[in-house]
């Protein structure tokens, strides 16, 4: 019987032995591989080319078989367009920027392109660094009336999943500063966005065919719209973003596709707009389409000296070419005003311009308050319909 004990002591201490090395083995697994991309050849001088050292840094992460990291020092790095492509055998890249990227001078260069673009990738998290789009010179170019590219947008992501970008700022986009298209479960956190006022089609963040997306605690101050959200969104959540100058938060334009994938299940939660031309905003082609916009919160916000603090406009039509004499296709629905409050640049602080065909329906106003040079402003509606709670003012004209 003793022997019997005693064999099967040995037998646990074999298997404890087994079990601790397995699990020492996995942690050593676990841990990231960092590649400096000075050590590709990059130079931190903000004058020489370093896009190829960049991307043979991306390849090595890109292609290692366990959790990778890319790490930008300290310094200027100067890049063309460069094309991060996935289907990564690593399930985990990470991008930590401590320097400051910057575009070419000449736009010419990366015209109708994108400056940095990320497609098929799966688990990257970008945090830290500066973007410099060097946007200014395209801007004078178009605000001028000369003859110019439409510029490049700073960072895309397309067909991408589980990412996570914190702590970047992106100054001076030539044209969108981040992009998100076909993209899932995605987090942006902490971004600053800068660009001037009148700064043409410098959307801050877009997002587009996209779920699951969470933009906060950000700052964005641009010459477009703040955040623009295109066809195809669900579960999108803003919170915590500051946002002026510029055209405020749009869902839209919508509809200038017959077919178009709708937008559903968006919040935007405390959130303040100052001195931007609209607040919250939700914009569609005066054409047809089967597009619809639903289940939309707009909640707890906060309008200093806003030009259309709250507006659905339905008629857009810009240059009056393709749409005019017809009716937006697109279906609102189920879109809550909750907790707003501030000041209105213009009389008319609510604006409901609904579809002649397709009404607005189920539109609910709760504890809003919006004042025009300390009196009281004016709601318009067409074609809108829903419920207003007494503490409403303008007073509602649902």
């Amino acid at each position: 019987m003793s022997g019997t004990i005693r064999f099967l002591h040995i037998l646990i201490f074999f298997c404890s032995f087994f079990i601790v090395t397995i699990g020492i083995a996995g942690k050593r697994a676990a841990t990231t591989t960092t590649y400096n991309v000075l050590s590709f050849g990059a130079r931190a001088d903000g004058e020489t080319d370093s896009t190829h050292a960049f991307l043979r840094a991306w390849a090595e992460a890109c292609g290692s078989p366990e959790p990778a990291g890319i790490y930008v020092p300290p310094g200027e790095f100067r890049l063309g367009s460069a094309r991060f492509r996935g289907r990564c055998r690593s399930k985990a890249v990470s991008v930590t920027i401590d320097g400051t990227l910057v575009a070419p001078s000449d736009y010419w260069s990366v015209a109708w392109k994108n400056w940095l673009l990320f497609e098929h990738v799966d688990g990257v998290n970008i945090r830290g660094g500066v973007l410099d789009g060097r946007g200014a010179a395209l801007w004078r170019c178009k605000n001028s009336g000369g003859s110019c590219p439409a510029g490049a947008t700073t960072l895309r992501f397309t067909n991408s999943k589980n990412i996570n970008i914190s702590h970047l700022t992106s100054h001076n986009s030539q044209m969108f500063h981040i992009v998100f298209n076909g993209c899932h479960n995605i987090e942006v956190n902490g971004v600053n966005v800068t660009a001037a006022g009148n700064s043409p089609n410098t959307d801050g963040i877009h997002v587009q065919l996209s779920s699951h997306v969470a933009i906060l605690n950000s700052n964005i101050r641009t010459g477009d719209d703040c955040i623009s959200i295109g066809p195809g969104i669900s579960d999108l959540r803003i919170e915590n973003v500051t946002c002026g100058p510029g055209h405020g938060i749009s869902i839209g334009s919508l509809g200038k596709e017959m077919k178009e994938a709708g937008v559903q299940n968006v919040t935007v939660k405390r959130v303040e707009f100052n001195g931007t031309q609209n607040g919250v905003r939700i914009k569609s082609w005066g054409r047809p389409s089967n597009g619809f916009v639903k289940n939309i919160v707009f909640q707890n916000i906060a309008m200093l000296d806003v030009y259309n603090p709250i507006i659905i406009d339905q008629n857009y039509c810009p240059n009056h070419k393709g749409c005019p004499g017809q009716a937006s296709g697109v279906k609102i629905r189920d879109v809550t005003y909750k907790d707003i409050h501030g000041t209105s640049a213009s009389q008319v602080a609510i604006k409901f311009d609904c579809s002649s065909k397709h009404s607005c329906k189920r539109i609910r106003l709760e504890d809003v308050k919006l004042t025009y040079k300390k009196q009281a402003a004016r709601a318009l509606c067409n074609h809108a319909g829903g419920t207003a709670s007494p503490s409403v003012q303008p007073e509602s004209c649902l």
